[in-house]
């Protein structure tokens, strides 16, 4: 089992909720929908981390 990934899809610009009950996680900048948080499916397909993370307008720095 790979690593988790530090990545927090929560706070991405880019994460949303898709409603659909077997893909309910969804990223707009890889244009991808899955059953998992996207950045653990990149780390897993990839072994990188997600490139694509840019934090939400407003949200705190971690």
């Amino acid at each position: 089992m790979p690593a988790p990934s530090p990545v927090n899809c929560l706070a991405c610009r880019h994460f949303y909720i898709t409603y659909e009950p077997n893909h309910p996680y969804g990223c707009r900048a890889l244009n991808f929908k899955a059953k998992e948080m996207p950045s653990r499916v990149v780390y897993a397909s990839s072994g990188m981390e997600c490139q694509s993370f840019s934090p939400k307008k407003g949200a705190a720095a971690q």
